[in-house]
C-alpha cells in the first residue's frame, strides 16, 4: 500500500478540494488561539493539508516534537511556534512530492518565527529505526489522519512508545470504524487513501495501544464522519466512520481499568491558554480551584507527566475503593450526526 499511498498524496490530491469525503478534513471547532499561528504558516503548506484534527496539546513551550506523517509540514511549523526557540519539531514523511512542499518553505517560515526549530526526514513511520533516532528522545509525539494509512500499526506503535521519553505521550488524530472492514473494502486504494480502508476498528486499536505498553488509551474528542460520495457510501454499506484525537501517554503503573484509590487534584489555572480549566480528555474537563477526584490512572497522568507543576496532589496509593465510578466499556464515540450527509469543512 505504501506505493498507492505516495500516489495518492503526492500526485492525485492536490489540495484539500480534490477528498471526496470529510475523513481528512480538520473538524474540529477551530480555538480562537490557533488562528494567528495557522496565519503565520506559508498558503502553499496549508493549501496540502489532509489532517481530520488539531494535534496540537497544551504546554509543549521547550518540547522536542516529532510529527509521523508530516505531510506539507502545516502542524510542524504550528507547532514550532507553541514549542518555541527552545524546543524543536521534526517531521517525517514518506512521500516527495509533499515534502518538496514542507522543505521549500523552512527559510520563509524561520524569517516569519525569529528562529529556526524545524527539520524534515524522509521516512516510514513504521521505519524510525532507520532514522537513527535515539530511544526515549522525544517529549510528545503527533500524527494527523495518517497512522490508518501505514499498512504495520503495530510497527508504529512499537516505535513511538521507543522514542518517547518516560511520561510522554503520543497525541494524534486518526480515523476509526465502528467495526472491521472486509478484506476488500480494506485493499480498495481509493478508499485507502481517503483513510477509511485502513481505518481500525476502534476496539482493535485500543487493545493494539495496550499490548505496545500504552495501558489508558484516552479519548480527547471525536466527530462521525460524513460519506458524500455516493459509490464510496454504496461501498462502504452501514459501516460507520470517526475522526477521533487519542492521547497515550508512556507511563508506568497504569493499570487495565480506573480503580479508585481516594485521590483528587486541584488545578491552579497555571497551563497556558487554559485559564479556567484543564482538558485532559473527553471526561476529564478539570476546572481551576476545583477538588476534582481522580482515579489512578489519571493521577499517574498528572502528576508523572509536564503538567505536573499545575496540579495539587491530595492522597496516595495506599487505601483501595475499587473501581472507579463511570469506567465501563462500549463505542466511546459521540454518534449523533453519524448519518450526517454534509462534509464538515477543512482550515
Amino acid at each position: 500500500m505504501h506505493e498507492s499511498v505516495q500516489n495518492y498524496y503526492g500526485k492525485v490530491l492536490q489540495n484539500s478540494g480534490d477528498l471526496k469525503t470529510s475523513a481528512c478534513c480538520d473538524v474540529a471547532n477551530m480555538p480562537a488561539w490557533l488562528k494567528p499561528l495557522l496565519a503565520n504558516v506559508h498558503p502553499e503548506v496549508s493549501a496540502r493539508y489532509y489532517g481530520c484534527g488539531l494535534v496540537a496539546p497544551a504546554l509543549l513551550q521547550g518540547c522536542r516534537v516529532l510529527d509521523l506523517g508530516s505531510g506539507s509540514g502545516r502542524d510542524c511549523y504550528v507547532l514550532a511556534q507553541l514549542v518555541g526557540p527552545q524546543g524543536s519539531v521534526l517531521g517525517v514523511d514518506m512521500t516527495a512530492e509533499q515534502l518538496a512542499v514542507a522543505n521549500a518553505h523552512l527559510d520563509y517560515h524561520a524569517e516569519r518565527f525569529g528562529y529556526a526549530n524545524v527539520a524534515f526526514r524522509h521516512g516510514y513511520i513504521e521505519d524510525l529505526a532507520a532514522l537513527d533516532l535515539a530511544d526515549a528522545s522525544f517529549d510528545v509525539i503527533v500524527s494527523n489522519c495518517v497512522i490508518n494509512l501505514s499498512p504495520d500499526k503495530d510497527s508504529v506503535l512499537r516505535e513511538a512508545y521507543r522514542l518517547l521519553k518516560p511520561g510522554g505521550e503520543l497525541y494524534f488524530s486518526d480515523v476509526y470504524a465502528d467495526r472491521r472492514l472486509a478484506d476488500e473494502l480494506r485493499q480498495d486504494e481509493v478508499l485507502y487513501g481517503e483513510c477509511l480502508g485502513g481505518a481500525l476498528y476502534w476496539n482493535d486499536f485500543e487493545h493494539l495501544a495496550r499490548r505496545h505498553g500504552f495501558s489508558d488509551p484516552r479519548l480527547v474528542e471525536d466527530q462521525p464522519i460524513a460519506i458524500t460520495d455516493p459509490a464510496l457510501a454504496d461501498k462502504l454499506g452501514d459501516a460507520r466512520f470517526f475522526s477521533a484525537t487519542y492521547r497515550l501517554f508512556k507511563l508506568d503503573g497504569l493499570e487495565p481499568a480506573c480503580e479508585d484509590y481516594g485521590q483528587a487534584v486541584i488545578y491552579q489555572g497555571s497551563i497556558p491558554g487554559a485559564a479556567t480549566a484543564f482538558v485532559l480528555d473527553k471526561h476529564h474537563r478539570i476546572e481551576t480551584g476545583r477538588v476534582f477526584p481522580v482515579c489512578g490512572n489519571t493521577w499517574h497522568m498528572l502528576k508523572d507527566s509536564r503538567f505536573a507543576a499545575h496540579f495539587q496532589f491530595i492522597g496516595d496509593f495506599s487505601r483501595h475503593f475499587g473501581l472507579f465510578a463511570g469506567c465501563g466499556g462500549g463505542l466511546p464515540f459521540d454518534q449523533q450526526g453519524a448519518a450526517a450527509s454534509s462534509p464538515a469543512s477543512c482550515c
